[in-house]
């Protein structure tokens, strides 16, 4: 018989996602309305979800997609260019307007169902949805919207990592504190110290940083006017620190150990080498046709997005899951470093996005695009910064940050 987690621990992730996830770490206000994403896979955490956002007194449009019917590998396969970039602007435009907030469960029946699909009509599609992306992102930078996302074990993803189902879940409950009597409480605190570490490296005033290690040596410009980001409810878990360099000043290369997963094929052994900004470079031992298609959508995606690091004294996760959401935020001996090429998150701006034209962010390096996608490290690294006066100073060593 398959492995289930308790209905105790079902609430207590949807009290956590609920109550202290949305309204980036307040937790829903009654009255507010929630749009609830959920492959049919996760049937019993959309139930509990579902429940939880009610008895707040929230409202809910939900949208309970069948992963398990292998819908997803027909469509790519029988799809029309008409098909694939089918986007009903009024429906999204109205959707936008009346949300709040946004939870998004993932999970796979299949995680390798889309793994034969041509990888053109998977990136077609993506862009096609680049408005609805820019639509939430102005909402949630007016202080209008929040999200979070939210993990939900299945065999397939479980088999994947090399796991049974019950270790697997027993990762998800050890990261997000469900094992916890209390685990907002739990959060609460780690998100005062993802904060404090957040604050004092802004305070820095770091003009540049230098990564190095076994696997990379990056250099990169900050730009002006960046800020440091990391705790408050988006994504759960979420132990990182993370900023949107200024995609221009990214120089040298890096290895990822890990591989990537996203909308299909899984991606091994990925380099990636930058000049002036952009990639110029780049090889992956196993998929590297995704790769390059991935990293050619647009004019943005060969360029930097963010940069981010996790710190391993605060991350639970010990075992490699398959999934970006987990891995991104991985501990191990050495933490975990993460770059993403294409969409920067123009929050990271020190003054606030409130009011701030498009033309103000491209001028600060900021990079557009219709993908944002993760690639992930867990291999030794120092992080050495230069501070506007010229000095240097180590910021990040041996997996943990050293301010």
């Amino acid at each position: 018989m398959s492995y289930r987690p308790p209905q105790e621990i079902l609430d207590k992730y949807a009290d956590l996602l609920v109550n202290y996830a949305l309204g980036g770490g307040t937790g829903l206000k009654k009255g507010e309305l929630v749009y609830l994403q959920t492959p049919l896979s996760a049937l019993p955490f959309y139930r509990a979800l579902k429940k939880e956002i009610f008895d707040c007194g929230g409202h809910i449009i939900s949208s309970l997609g069948d992963d398990m019917d292998g819908f997803g590998r027909y469509f790519y396969d029988h799809a029309s260019d008409k098909q694939l970039t089918h986007f009903p602007a009024p429906y999204y435009r109205g959707l936008v307007k009346v949300v709040d907030h946004r939870i998004a469960v993932i999970a796979d029946y299949d995680i390798h169902e889309l793994d034969k699909v041509d990888p053109k009509k998977i990136m077609l599609a993506q862009k096609s949805r680049k408005k609805l992306s820019e639509w939430l992102d102005k909402k949630e930078n007016e202080g209008q919207y929040t999200w979070t996302l939210g993990l939900y074990g299945t065999p397939s993803m479980a088999k994947e990592a090399d796991l049974s189902l019950e270790e697997y879940w027993g990762q998800i409950i050890n990261a997000c504190y469900l094992d916890k009597p209390n685990p907002i409480a739990e959060w609460r605190k780690i998100s005062k110290e993802v904060e404090r570490v957040a604050k004092k490296l802004t305070e820095l005033k770091v003009k540049d940083l230098h990564i190095r290690g076994e696997d990379v040596d990056l250099l990169m410009t900050l730009g002006e006017n960046r800020r440091w980001l990391g705790g408050g409810g988006r994504n759960i878990p979420s132990f990182e620190i993370y900023t949107s360099p200024d995609w221009r000043g990214t120089e040298g290369w890096i290895r990822f150990n890990q591989p990537l997963y996203y909308y299909g094929p899984k991606v091994k052994g990925i380099k990636l080498h930058f000049k002036n900004g952009r990639v110029v470079k780049s090889s992956a031992t196993k998929n590297e046709k995704f790769l390059i298609e991935m990293l050619t959508t647009d004019k943005g995606a060969s360029q930097i997005g963010e940069f981010s690091l996790t710190d391993k004294r605060l991350s639970r996760i010990t075992k490699f899951m398959a999934d970006t959401l987990f891995d991104e935020n991985m501990g191990g001996p050495y933490g975990n470093t993460h770059l993403a090429v294409g969409k920067s998150y123009t929050d990271t701006y020190t003054p606030g996005t409130r009011g701030v034209p498009k033309s103000t962010f491209r001028r600060l390096g900021y990079n557009e695009s219709a993908i944002h996608v993760d690639m992930i490290s867990t291999t030794d690294r120092t992080v050495t910064a230069t501070l506007a006066g010229g000095k240097k100073q180590v910021i990040y060593q041996n997996g943990q940050f050293t301010i």
